[in-house]
């Protein structure tokens, strides 16, 4: 999910670059709510496993 993230952010850079406005934002905010689901997730899991014990 950290890689999609990543790539929605490269292809909003690139479209911000070439002047695409509209395109660069939906991009950007695919990657910001793709990051914060991914972090809600890893933490979500390190509870988790504290929680459960070795």
């Amino acid at each position: 999910m950290l890689r999609y993230a990543v790539i929605f952010f490269v292809i909003a850079l690139i479209a911000a670059v070439l002047g695409f406005g509209g395109i660069a934002a939906g991009a950007a905010d695919i990657a910001k709510l793709l990051f914060v689901v991914f972090l809600v997730l890893a933490v979500l899991s390190f509870v988790v496993n504290l929680v459960k014990g070795k």
